[in-house]
């Protein structure tokens, strides 16, 4: 056996003895459920002259070690994460004739008064509340409403469109094709709407 067949020989036993370590290692410490390995390290073994009577020996090339996730418990994970989300949505209760009504604030789109009522304007159906509309209008000031008009609050998420009127007031469209006026007493509110403005500058000034 020559020189060249050794050093071929050496390489080839080292090569195998690590594949054995690493599938070892993977087997004896089992996941529970599905699992996704993601293999993040490989020990390569590659021939490098050492010396002038051309022998090589194999260098080592080492990467981070082997990292495993439990798909299982992730997806608990993401399940879970998902309905605290849900409790923590801001919701209003409201008596209802003879029973008690939830709602998610979000799907409120908007509030007007009529008489000593407020309408609850949620889709697809309108609540009436005894209550006044600047009550209603400061409970709901910090979950994203806003006053528009002497008798209409508008939750900010709901809006799609506003237009401005050469009267110096604005159109308002919320979501479902709804339209509102924005009196000039309130249109200064319209600035919350956005965070950012872009080319509108004059508006809603």
């Amino acid at each position: 056996m020559n020189a060249r067949e050794i050093q071929d020989q050496i390489a080839r036993e080292m090569f195998a003895q690590h594949g054995a370590h690493a599938n070892a290692d993977v087997s004896a410490s089992p996941l529970r459920g599905a699992t996704v390995c993601s293999i993040k390290s490989r020990r390569d073994y590659t021939l490098e002259s050492t010396a002038e009577d051309g022998f090589h020996e194999a260098a080592d090339m080492s990467l981070p070690p082997v990292t495993r996730f439990d798909a299982a418990n992730l997806t608990r994970v993401l399940r879970q994460l998902e309905v605290i989300a849900k409790r923590q949505a801001a919701r209003i209760a409201f008596k209802a004739k003879d029973r008690i009504l939830f709602l998610d604030l979000a799907e409120i789109v908007a509030v007007q008064a009529e008489g000593n009522y407020v309408s609850l304007r949620h889709r697809p159906n309108a609540y009436l509340l005894r209550e006044s509309l600047s009550s209603m209008a400061e409970k709901l000031k910090p979950y994203g409403f806003i006053r528009i008009h002497r008798s209409v609050v508008v939750n900010i998420s709901a809006v799609e469109v506003i237009q401005p009127l050469p009267t110096g007031e604005y159109r308002l469209c919320v979501k479902g094709g709804k339209e509102y006026l924005v009196t000039r007493k309130h249109k200064h509110n319209l600035r919350d709407l956005a965070q950012l403005w872009v080319g509108s500058e004059r508006l809603c000034g």
